[in-house]
């Protein structure tokens, strides 16, 4: 389960990880990497919010200053910012991929392999210590 919560989330976005952290709660092991794929994808949808953000703001921003004129070119701000903010959405979503096979694996080692900082957090709202050792 451990392992369908890191390579679900690829598809089943936050309900994967959600779902088999709820169904697995006894499972520390279980449970802690359910945890750290649902604080992954929150991240993950946060980031994607500020690319929208980004992403309308530069659309509205090049209508707003687009010249009246018939027959005038595109801003270059559209063809400059646009794809840059496509290669940020395509570029998180190969992040994401790459650390949901890499972490995936891991937990099919059976290794308490924790994400940089999202780990830590799980480690602390779950109240576990290394290697699952429960902390009072």
């Amino acid at each position: 389960m451990a392992i369908l919560a890191h390579v679900l989330q690829i598809v089943g976005w936050w309900i994967a990880p959600l779902i088999i952290f709820l169904m697995k709660r006894e499972s520390r092991f279980t449970s802690f990497h359910a945890l750290q794929a649902l604080f992954l994808q929150i991240l993950y949808m946060l980031v994607m919010g500020a690319f929208m953000v980004v992403w309308f703001a530069g659309m509205f921003m090049t209508v707003g200053h687009a010249p009246a004129v018939k027959g005038a070119p595109p801003p270059l701000g559209f063809f400059v910012l646009m794809p840059l903010i496509w290669l940020g959405w395509v570029g998180l979503w190969g992040l994401m991929l790459v650390a949901a096979i890499v972490y995936g694996i891991k937990a099919g080692r059976g290794e308490w392999a924790e994400y940089p900082i999202l780990g830590r957090c799980a480690r602390s709202v779950l109240k576990i210590g290394p290697r699952g050792a429960a902390i009072s």
